[in-house]
């Protein structure tokens, strides 16, 4: 079944189930008050009968004469009102039966005799036929003791027809009747109404959710914040940004790792060719003797490269899984800078690049001492790759619980969207800039950071395209590592 017909069929059932509770109740409280009104009618009509009885009554005993009864009977026929009238004896004195004798049964003459009044709504009802009898036509009335004093003097049993009683209540039935066809109408409608209004927002969450899973990331659904509904769809609309986002970084990985492979099988082509050459040339003679050091040389700074290029994301697989253990100590950092200095400004140099190292007399750090290299290292040839004739300037300091070290150039500088991705894997700010030795990969950075989320340090980056990069490492102290998941 639709949700639609759901929706209209709950409203439907509520609205019917509300009209049936409120025409019961109504029905019982206008049966109670048109019998409640007749017992009082014919109670009044009872102690009027029966003020005449005492005020006529001889010696303690009522004195009613017939022809007066009759003229009564026949002015209350009118309004369909019998009754009967019992002396203290409990015999029927009125009307007069003309064979036998009809009595009121003991228990209810016994309680008419202590005062008490009997209410009966239909004497020939199962439960109530007993105490006067049945008739012919449904009654209902009560039975009324005269009492003169302590002393009774007579009973009088006055009752009108049942139909009579119960014809307000069936024009009350009637007219909720008619009520109740014209709240199913209007009930139909308004649940129509209400369904479609409800069915109509979850059909546009359907329709935009088949949309997504079709592809389109762009679908927004308005909203006006008035219900649970309204909740859903921006929660939804939160969810199909968040995963335009996810789909732009997965396509944007997309596009890096095939820039990746691509690179990679140029980085690799280009040295297999050369080692190659080398050895078809060897094989063969071709090589004159005084060029065959050379070429040997030449074969194993390409073999070099090979490996590196191979290491680089074996080492990078191996940090982002966690398979390698940090052994951390806390060692002088300024050693570790100094011969990089020695190690590294050749590289400089080979680009007129100036490699100034700031560092104070000593820096106590808290690191693996191995992996701490391999940061600066990447950092400072990051700096020298994308820095021509200009300055990087490496800096470091202490501050409470930490040590911090800065990695500043002057070149080619980011963009926004390019700082934003630098660290992630295959990334290149600058894929057509021409390698030196490291970064073939586009896994520097990203060993880098992964590297500095394991010590639980940060790192930060600070650019502005054509005026330089600015990286900053936070390395903590011991008992101080803020490790993000």
């Amino acid at each position: 079944m639709k949700l639609i017909y759901q929706h209209m069929l709950s409203f439907f059932l509520i609205i019917i189930t509300t009209v049936f509770i409120i025409g019961y109740s109504e029905l019982d409280t206008v049966r109670n008050q048109a019998y409640s009104q007749n017992f009082q009618r014919m109670d009044s009509y009872a102690k009027a009968i029966g003020e005449m009885a005492k005020s006529t009554s001889n010696g303690g005993n009522m004195v009613l004469s017939d022809e007066f009864l009759n003229q009564l009977q026949f002015v209350l026929k009118r309004d369909n009102v019998q009754f009967g009238i019992f002396n203290q004896d409990n015999e029927q004195v009125y009307p007069k039966v003309i064979s036998g004798e009809v009595k009121l049964s003991n228990n209810v003459f016994n309680t008419l005799k202590k005062g008490h009044e009997i209410q009966i709504r239909n004497n020939n009802s199962s439960s109530e036929q007993q105490v006067i009898g049945k008739t012919k036509s449904d009654y209902t009335g009560v039975l009324v003791p005269w009492m003169n004093g302590s002393k009774l003097i007579g009973v009088i049993w006055i009752g009108s027809t049942v139909k009579d009683v119960e014809r307000p209540i069936m024009m009350a039935k009637q007219n909720l009747f008619n009520a109740l066809i014209v709240t199913l109408l209007v009930g139909l409608i308004l649940s129509l109404i209400l369904s479609y209004y409800s069915t109509n927002k979850i059909k546009k969450l359907s329709n935009a959710a088949d949309k997504v899973a079709a592809g389109n990331f762009d679908v927004q659904i308005p909203h006006k914040n008035k219900d649970e509904i309204d909740q859903l769809a921006a929660n939804f609309n939160r969810m199909v940004r968040e995963l335009k986002k996810s789909n732009d970084e997965v396509k944007a990985q997309e596009e890096r790792r095939d820039q990746f492979m691509a690179d990679a099988a140029h980085e690799m082509r280009t040295p297999l060719t050369t080692i190659n050459g080398i050895i078809e040339g060897l094989q063969y003679d071709a090589i004159p003797e005084e060029s065959k050091p050379k070429s040997y040389d030449l074969m194993g700074r390409e073999t070099k490269r090979l490996i590196r290029l191979v290491n680089e994301n074996l080492d990078y697989e191996k940090i982002r899984s966690n398979q390698i253990s940090l052994v951390k100590t806390q060692f002088d950092a300024v050693r570790v800078l100094k011969d990089l200095d020695t190690q590294l400004t050749p590289n400089a140099q080979k680009v007129n690049d100036q490699l100034i190292f700031d560092i104070p007399a000593s820096l106590s750090i808290y690191a693996d001492r191995d992996r701490f290299t391999q940061i600066m290292v990447n950092l400072i040839q990051n700096a020298i790759q994308f820095t021509r004739d200009g300055k990087i300037i490496v800096s470091a300091k202490r501050e409470p619980h930490a040590a911090i070290l800065s990695v500043k150039d002057n070149g080619i500088g980011m963009n926004k969207k390019q700082e934003k991705y630098i660290f992630e894997r295959f990334f290149k700010a600058d894929p057509s800039r021409a390698r030196m030795g490291t970064g073939e990969s586009g896994l520097g950075l990203s060993i880098v950071s992964s590297l500095i989320k394991q010590h639980g340090g940060k790192i930060e980056v600070e650019s502005e395209e054509r005026k330089g990069s600015t990286f900053t490492v936070t390395i903590y102290d011991k008992g101080y590592e803020k490790f993000v998941e």
